[in-house]
This record gives structure tokens, C-alpha cells and sequence, in this order.
């Protein structure tokens, strides 16, 4: 398949649109609507005591609260690494000494370029960053060994945090 035409639809705060014409391996055009959104992190903070934090916030897809690993889209310059560090200290108050890369996944790769980069973060202290205006946050602990009931039980519904917990799980250099 190759790109024929990107034409531009809409261009907002966070993200633009476009249809995107592919030629297709039997011939024929068929047209796309793409989502161009900056790629974002999502920290796994796990402290001294072998808790996850995560924070509780209002998504406006869900229209209600969700409970999910601190995140956030990346700015302007920032590498995955910058972001997460700042990202941890906006949404928790925290920073961590160890930092390891959990992995990248697409989070919606049927309509958006948006890649999700993932971070383990241990050995947290506070230092505090002030939260972005729009952002209600209440911190959640976890113990590690209740986070399967919380995934079974479908209390922790946001897809990023679903896949860094299930990198971190399943991971034997990474789990605790």
C-alpha cells in the first residue's frame, strides 16, 4: 500500500485531522481519516513499599473518572524521558532516581500517529510540579500483588495503563 494524497481537514489545539488516500495492492483508492496527535508517555511509579500510583481524573471520552498510571502528551522538543520525569512531578508530586523503559505501543493505530512510551519509575521523592490548569487529580495507591483483582475486575479501564501493567507483569527483569 503506498500514500497517494494527505489533505488537511482541521488543525486544532491538540491534534489535526486529514484524509489520506492509499493505493491499495489491487488497484483501487480508498480514502482515511487520520488523527495527527503528538506522542505522549505513561509512568509506572512504583515506590519502597511496592506500590503503584496511579491517579484518578476525568476523561471527557469516558465522560467520567478513570483510574489510570500518570501520563501525558509530550511538548514541544521534549524526548520520552524529559517527559515522563516532568510528567510524574505534575501528576503525583513525584520524582524517581531509577528510570527504566517499560516499551512504546500505538494507542489507536487504525486512525492516529500517537505513540504511548512507557517508563518504569522507582525510588520516588517528592518534588512537586504544579499541575496543568485542567487537571483534578486525586493519587491512588496500589500494592503490586492487588493489581490483577483491579484488572479483572475492571476497575482500571484506561488501555495504556492496562498494557504498561501488563508489560510490567509479565516481564521477569522488570517485576518486583
Amino acid at each position: 500500500m503506498k500514500i497517494q494524497e494527505i489533505t488537511p481537514i482541521h488543525k486544532g489545539k491538540i491534534f489535526s485531522l486529514e484524509t489520506v488516500n492509499i493505493a491499495m495492492p489491487t488497484g483501487p483508492i480508498k480514502t482515511y481519516e487520520r488523527v495527527n496527535h503528538p506522542d505522549s508517555v505513561s509512568i509506572l511509579p512504583l515506590d519502597e513499599d511496592g506500590n503503584i500510583w496511579f491517579v484518578n481524573q476525568y476523561r471527557i471520552g469516558s465522560e467520567g473518572e478513570l483510574l489510570e498510571l500518570p501520563a501525558g502528551v509530550m511538548e514541544g522538543g521534549e524526548d520520552p524521558l524529559s517527559s515522563a520525569q516532568r510528567e510524574i512531578r505534575e501528576e503525583i508530586g513525584m520524582a524517581a532516581r531509577s528510570w527504566q523503559p517499560i516499551g512504546s505501543l500505538y494507542l489507536a493505530p487504525g486512525y492516529c500517529t500517537e505513540i504511548n512510551h512507557i517508563f518504569l519509575a522507582e525510588h520516588l521523592y517528592s518534588a512537586p510540579l504544579s499541575p496543568d490548569e485542567d487537571e483534578y487529580l486525586t493519587i491512588v495507591k496500589i500494592p503490586c500483588d492487588e493489581i490483577l483483582n483491579h484488572l479483572k475486575k475492571e476497575t482500571i479501564k484506561d488501555c495504556k495503563s492496562i498494557a504498561a501493567l501488563g508489560l510490567f507483569l509479565l516481564s521477569p527483569r522488570l517485576s518486583v
